[in-house]
């Protein structure tokens, strides 16, 4: 290999011989991870706030069964959109700007829903909650991985979908003592926070390169690792290589292309947001005493599975768990579709279960038992879904090398978002059947 050779494949930032020890690159991520804290917390808004207003009295507004449909899925909308505009965003305006731009819809959104005085203004906010979590979850993970150094990289990613399910999870602890003007205030924190911080982040270095500001760059690398060395600038137009149509006749593009489409298109048809929008309206569903308890201790074994998949997903490997989760989402939805072909034959379902009664206690009559089958069955079914921690987009990547495979990725965070979307209002959804009975 000539050295001119050796050139070309040396990486974007190389980590100096000794690891580099600057704690700037752990504030920064923890700034840019409060933008997928944002995000779960708006997807999770809607378990708690959809019974708040349902037990709305005039003149402030009330959700019926449509428009509490509509409540919970328009965010999906506006995250379809989020995602083009966020893939426009990123290379154009950087990394750390479409941060800061993504907390203007997050805390107008949720002002506008604080506000609100009719239902169409509810649903104008949720829409621009889910615009600012389109970009904020396309933008967040390249913001982490362009400033952690390889020996952090993986902890500071797998950080982004845990902070997601977080975010759900403070959703419904909240709305477990807050009704939902200020769960809505509460909401505006997480990007108020984040845009304080991402104020005094700096750019990211990769970025820096490709606008022709090294000295910037360098600047920022030592915030961020503390150190300069070994910090080279790379070979001119390494990062300007253009993505067409016509690639995806090469193998190295449209295998990982189409493997990573699909993993998107079935992952967002199994169902999961749909059980994140709505889990509080289920467990009353279900007539337990106390939906929002209910609805925590899912959100609970949701954040601890995702910690767990994070944890085994360099040693257990990308496809074994994602095998294992398709084999536990198979057995819960089994389980939660057998509960509600069971209960539409169900005489009543009139008494209410208490959530901490013993479990082998006899049940008042049928309807009682079978909704202890739908509970297990969502626990185990978001126990399965922890392995969201790697995103489908993430597993394509790792197939090629080719940096053209990675262009698409903003059109492709809309195509899930608008599956999210379809899965929610699609009439053959289990969700349907419990907002519509």
């Amino acid at each position: 290999m000539t050295p001119e050779d050796q050139e070309e494949t040396q990486p974007l930032l190389r980590p100096p011989d000794s690891a580099p020890r600057g704690r700037g690159v752990f504030l920064a991520a923890f700034a840019a991870a409060l933008g997928p804290l944002s995000f779960g917390f708006a997807l999770g808004y809607s378990s708690p706030a959809i019974p708040s207003l349902r037990r709305s009295a005039s003149p402030t507004p009330r959700l019926d069964n449509d428009t509490a449909s509509w409540f919970g899925a328009i965010v999906t909308l506006g995250a379809a959109a989020g995602g083009v505009l966020g893939g426009w965003l990123l290379d154009r305006a950087g990394r750390k700007l479409s941060l800061l731009l993504c907390t203007v819809p997050f805390v107008t959104g949720f002002a506008v829903i604080t506000a609100a005085q009719d239902v169409w203004t509810l649903l104008g906010g949720r829409l621009l909650t889910g615009l600012a979590c389109g970009i904020a979850s396309l933008v967040a993970p390249v913001y982490i991985s362009e400033i952690a150094y390889p020996k952090v990289r993986g902890l500071l990613g797998s950080c982004v979908q845990l902070m997601v399910v977080i975010g759900i999870l403070l959703a419904y602890l909240a709305g477990w003592v807050l009704e939902w003007r200020w769960l809505a205030v509460l909401g505006c924190a997480p990007p108020t926070f984040m845009l304080l911080l991402m104020c005094c982040m700096p750019e990211t270095p990769r970025f820096l390169l490709t606008q022709h500001k090294r000295q910037e760059a360098m600047a920022a690398v030592r915030f961020l690792w503390g150190s300069e060395q070994g910090w080279e600038e790379p070979p001119f137009g390494v990062e300007h290589q253009g993505f067409h149509l016509a690639q995806l006749r090469h193998p190295g593009i449209y295998k990982p292309f189409v493997i990573g489409i699909s993993l998107m298109v079935f992952q967002q048809l199994s169902g999961i947001n749909a059980v994140m929008f709505y889990a509080e309206t289920i467990f009353e569903e279900a007539k337990f005493k106390d939906s929002s308890l209910a609805s925590v201790i899912v959100g609970t074994i949701q954040v601890l599975f995702t910690a767990v998949a994070a944890l085994a997903m360099d040693k257990a490997g990308r496809r074994l768990l994602l095998a294992l989760s398709g084999v536990v989402m198979v057995f819960s939805t089994s389980a939660f579709g057998a509960y509600f072909k069971l209960s539409q034959g169900s005489p009543s379902n009139s008494s209410h279960v208490d959530l901490w009664a013993p479990v082998s206690m006899e049940p008042t009559n049928a309807s009682v038992g079978l909704a202890w089958l739908a509970v297990g069955s969502m626990c185990l079914f978001t126990a399965g879904c922890g392995h969201r921690c790697l995103r489908p987009h993430q597993l394509a990547h790792g197939l090629s090398g080719d940096k053209r495979v990675q262009q698409p990725h903003g059109g492709a965070q809309a195509l899930r978002r608008f599956l999210a979307r379809l899965r929610l209002l699609h009439r053959q959804c289990p969700i349907h059947f419990i907002l519509h009975p």
